[in-house]
């Protein structure tokens, strides 16, 4: 045990550590060793302490819970929150951690009251609460929020930045309605909301389309873009149209989606020739400076663009959002496509979930409503939205809400789980995967890490997708040992057998313990290994599947991206040797062109074996057999969005393995609870 537990083992808590600065500081270095807080968390009260000595115990260790939460996404400390059951607001003790060996903070914190703690906030050299737009203190107090002053101004960036976009809105032309309805010709909804989506999305700088899987996000924003180009094309002054999405894994599928949709639109060819048909990451769009946080493009070299169109927004975190509002012309229109019931993002905020909060309800004015039936053709009373008086808020006049899924309908046990889960019902769920109604949703009780019912879903069979598909695969369709290197059958078999491992992919809900990622993937590698369907079960072997954990421009590899290792031909070392083969690592080409690029694996970044893989990792991916695992205990990162965004990852069947009961329908009833203050005024 660490020297400073010394100081701490007989301190009465409220006599010492909230009185006194150093057993506060030891207190926080005892976390720090257990690995309850970052190393950055104990060294900005550090720091802190240093920079004003008389710093009060209780200021410090707000100090460091507000980087602590940062770390689990949140933007601020929520003072009241935090205080009303502490352990579980701040995820405290982390998962797979021995609690009881360093006091909790719910033992710290136990007679302290909100005003006493906000007193002392107030009263700090360290913080602004009374006009922090014009001081310069590190932290920063608004109300029972606490911020890095950092993190509070993103915040307010994003807030002017989007309300003032808000208040310029655009008119349309004359023959808008003509058009936008002949977009939509062949729809039979009523009303039909991608064509409604359109017309929010046409009349103003600012507009969200959210909807869940299979609503057609993708088809919406494509008509859109044809509805916005064909009058600019016909004035000889084409828009420049740019898309974009968080991850390398989400720019690639949106790329391989627009490009059929485009050929398909009922426009000019030369409209579409103007539709881009590429997509890249926002750090790339905003040229991400290398070993910085900062980018290339910002309020003083604003991006060259007219429209900027960003899908899997659900995925943005509140620095990336501030970051391209910056960098964003003020002429510009940007349209965020997402589905608000995902995740939020693995860094901190919760932006597009933030922004829609009234989406479902559709509370649009009167006027947004005349002004929707003029154009379309179509009466939004039978859609059953909140149209009237109860809100005006500008935003909520360009928020459109896909409600029709065309992947999942009503005979679909996906579906109808997701809906269940997203209403946080959690026993209608639970009923949901008893019965016998829809095929496709399935759970497995599993009584230890070595269930034989765990290994029956990861091997698969031929009913039901699992990891034995591919591997066996691999061997099969192999090109002969002497096929050159220069044959296209080496592309065409890794193709394949990138595309068989996308069948079944294994969910994971923490990192840690049994149950986690961690100890998945390698008890699911010594699984096949043991089959023999795998030459090894560490290092690189091939049909090794890996994840990259960091983007690499030179390699054209980007966070989120899947390979596998595979032994293919390689051109001779010199004239008139022999070929020979070699261990390379496939992954499929990030431009749509459905090529694929081997690499040494000594040439990759950071990777991770994938058997298993979060639910955070798995956003922007879709696989037909997605199985979510379950830990036996609560945590803080199961919720309700955890849930439903798992079980949308699969397209044709759903398995839930849980090793305890009650967990499920605990985390189903729990919203996930981003600690913000983004709201536009």
């Amino acid at each position: 045990m660490p020297e400073q537990f010394d100081l701490l083992a007989d301190t009465p808590v409220t006599a010492a550590w909230l009185q006194d600065s150093q057993p506060l500081l030891a207190l926080l270095d005892a976390w720090q060793t257990l690995g309850w807080l970052r190393p950055l968390d104990r060294a900005l009260a550090g720091f802190l302490y240093e920079q004003a000595p008389d710093c009060p115990p209780l200021v410090l260790l707000a100090a460091a819970l507000v980087s602590h939460q940062l770390g689990h996404g949140h933007v601020c400390l929520d003072l009241g929150t935090t205080l009303e059951e502490p352990d579980f607001a701040l995820s405290l003790p982390p998962e797979g951690a021995e609690a009881g060996t360093a006091p909790l903070p719910s033992a710290v914190l136990q007679s302290i009251a909100v005003t006493d703690w906000v007193a002392a906030l107030s009263g700090s050299a360290v913080v602004d609460s009374v006009n922090p737009h014009s001081g310069v203190r590190p932290l920063v107090l608004v109300g029972q929020r606490l911020y890095l002053r950092r993190y509070w101004q993103y915040e307010r960036n994003v807030v002017a930045d989007l309300s003032a976009r808000l208040q310029m809105p655009l008119p349309v032309e004359a023959d808008f309605a003509q058009r936008l309805q002949g977009l939509f010709s062949g729809s039979q909804q009523a009303p039909d909301w991608q064509l409604l989506a359109c017309a929010l999305a046409a009349r103003g700088r600012f507009s969200i389309i959210t909807g869940g899987p299979g609503t057609g996000k993708t088809t919406t924003v494509v008509r859109l873009l044809a509805l916005l180009q064909t009058p600019a094309v016909a004035a000889g002054q084409p828009l420049r149209i740019r898309l974009a999405a968080p991850t390398g894994k989400a720019a690639a599928r949106l790329t391989e989606s627009i490009g059929r949709q485009v050929g398909e639109l009922p426009v000019d060819e030369a409209v579409k020739l103007e539709i881009p048909k590429t997509v890249g990451t926002l750090h790339r769009l905003l040229g991400s400076l290398p070993h910085s946080r900062h980018f290339r493009h910002h309020r003083d070299n604003p991006l060259a663009l007219d429209v900027l169109v960003i899908d899997e927004a659900s995925m943005i975190d509140l620095e990336m959002m501030a970051c391209v509002l910056a960098a964003l012309p003020a002429n510009a229109r940007l349209i965020l496509l997402g589905d608000k019931d995902q995740l939020a993002s693995v860094e901190a905020g919760a932006v597009l979930g933030d922004l829609c909060r009234n989406a479902d309800q559709g509370f649009y004015s009167p006027a947004t409503q005349s002004w929707l039936q003029e154009v379309s053709g179509q009466l939004l009373a039978p859609a059953g939205l909140q149209v009237g008086e109860q809100s005006q808020h500008a935003l909520e006049q360009q928020t459109a809400m896909l409600r029709y899924s065309h992947r999942f309908g009503g005979d679909s046990g996906i579906g109808e789980l997701a809906r269940a889960v997203n209403r946080c019902a959690d026993q209608q769920a639970r009923q949901l995967l008893q019965a016998d109604a829809f095929a496709d949703i399935q759970q497995r009780s599993l009584s230890s890490p070595k269930d034989p019912a765990f290994a029956a879903c990861v091997l698969g069979n031929d009913a039901l997708p699992g990891y034995q598909h591919y591997l066996q695969l691999l061997d099969a369709e192999r090109p002969p040992a002497a096929t050159p290197a220069e044959s296209d059958l080496w592309q065409d078999w890794a193709r394949g057998v990138l595309t068989s491992f996308d069948q079944f992919q294994l969910l994971c809900a923490v990192r840690k313990g049994d149950w986690g990622v961690e100890a998945i993937n390698q008890r699911v590698a010594t699984l096949l290994h043991a089959r023999g369907l795998t030459p090894a079960d560490q290092g690189w072997y091939e049909g090794r599947p890996v994840l990259v954990t960091r983007n690499d421009y030179a390699l054209g590899l980007m966070n989120g991206d899947i390979g596998i290792a595979l032994r293919i031909a390689e051109p001779a070392l010199q004239p008139g040797m022999p070929e020979r083969q070699a261990l390379r690592v496939a992954f499929a080409r990030n431009d749509g062109s459905g090529g694929i690029r081997f690499v040494l694996p000594s040439r990759l970044p950071e990777v991770d074996s994938v058997f298993a893989m979060t639910v955070h990792k798995s956003q922007g991916s879709e696989f037909a057999h997605a199985a979510l695992v379950l830990p036996p205990a609560r945590n803080p990162v199961l919720t309700k969005e955890l849930v439903y965004t798992a079980i949308t990852r699969a397209s044709q069947r759903f398995t839930l393995l849980e090793s305890r009961g009650g967990v499920f329908e605990e985390a189903v009833r729990t919203p996930v609870r981003r600690i913000s203050g983004l709201k536009l005024d």
